[in-house]
C-alpha cells in the first residue's frame, strides 16, 4: 500500500511540474509573440467605378468640360492600377495609396466646342503617417504627389461662325500637403468599419484639395479580408499665366472595392 502510495505522490509531482513547466512555456511563447510581432502589414488590391466632374485646361483660352460615368471612363481605359500599403503597431501606422489611370474621354459638343477628346494619365502616389490618439481615432499628416499628362485635341467653335483645329498637350508635377483623421472599428476582429477625411493643397500645389473616404469590411481569414466603400477626392489646380497656364479643377467620385491580405 505504501509503495502505491509513493508511485501515486511521485507521479503527482511529475504531472504538477509538467504542468508548471507548460504553463511558463506558454507564458514565455506569448510574451515572445508579443515582442517580436509588433508591426502588422497590410496590401489591398482595390478598383473604383468613378464618376469625373470638372474641368482641364491647357492655357488661358483652351479649357475642356470632363464629365464622365463609369462605363465612358472604362470603355476608354487604356491602363489602371490601384495599390494601397499600410504597416502598423498600436500606436503608429505608416500607409503608402498607389493609384494610375491612363484615359480619354469624348468632349460633348457645346458653345466653345464643335467635338474632341481629352486625354490624361495621371500618377497619384499618397504616403501618410499616423498616430493613435483614441482606440477609433488616428491623425496624420502626409501628402499626394500628382503626375498629369494631359492632351486635348478637337474643333473649337470659332465666333461669329466656323471651327478651328486645336491640338495640345501639357505635363504637371505637383505636391500637395494633406492633414488627415479617420475613425475605425474593429468588431471580433471580424466587421470593419473605417471613416477618412483629409485636406490639404493651401496654395503650395493645388488651391485645395481634400478627399472623404469610408468602407467596410469583413475579415474571412486571419489573412484574407474583403472591403466595400465609396470614395471622394477633389482637386483644385491653376498654376500659370497664358500659355503656360495649367487647369486640374476636377472631382473624382465613385464606390470602390478592395482584395486585403494581412499579416
Amino acid at each position: 500500500m505504501n509503495n502505491l502510495k509513493n508511485r501515486f505522490v511521485s507521479a503527482f509531482r511529475t504531472i504538477c511540474l509538467f504542468q508548471l513547466f507548460i504553463t511558463l512555456y506558454s507564458s514565455l511563447s506569448a510574451q515572445d509573440s508579443t515582442t517580436v510581432k509588433k508591426w502588422y502589414f497590410q496590401t489591398d488590391i482595390y478598383l473604383i467605378f468613378p464618376y469625373m466632374k470638372g474641368e482641364v485646361g491647357l492655357g488661358n483660352e483652351i479649357i475642356a468640360p470632363v464629365d464622365a460615368n463609369p462605363g465612358e471612363i472604362f470603355s476608354k481605359l487604356k491602363m489602371g492600377g490601384m495599390l494601397y500599403l499600410e504597416m502598423q503597431n498600436n500606436k503608429w501606422a505608416i500607409t503608402s495609396d498607389l493609384i494610375f489611370m491612363n484615359l480619354k474621354q469624348d468632349i460633348a459638343p457645346s458653345e466653345f466646342w464643335d467635338n474632341g477628346t481629352a486625354g490624361a494619365k495621371q500618377l497619384v502616389w499618397e504616403p501618410a503617417g499616423f498616430y493613435r490618439l483614441l482606440p477609433f481615432l488616428e491623425i496624420g499628416a502626409g501628402g499626394r504627389l500628382n503626375n498629369l499628362q494631359a492632351s486635348i485635341e478637337g474643333r473649337r467653335n470659332a465666333f461669329p461662325a466656323g471651327t478651328y483645329e486645336v491640338s495640345e498637350s501639357a505635363s504637371k508635377t505637383w505636391f500637395d500637403p494633406i492633414f488627415i483623421a479617420r475613425l475605425t472599428a474593429d468588431i471580433k476582429h471580424k466587421w470593419l468599419f473605417q471613416f477618412r477625411g483629409d485636406v490639404g493643397g493651401f496654395g503650395v500645389g493645388s488651391d485645395l484639395t481634400w478627399q472623404l473616404q469610408t468602407y467596410a469590411g469583413f475579415q474571412f481569414t486571419k489573412l484574407f479580408r474583403l472591403t466595400a466603400g465609396y470614395r471622394y477626392l477633389s482637386m483644385d489646380y491653376d498654376k500659370g499665366t497664358y500659355t503656360d497656364r495649367f487647369i486640374y479643377n476636377v472631382d473624382t467620385f465613385g464606390p470602390e472595392i478592395s482584395l486585403g491580405f494581412v499579416f
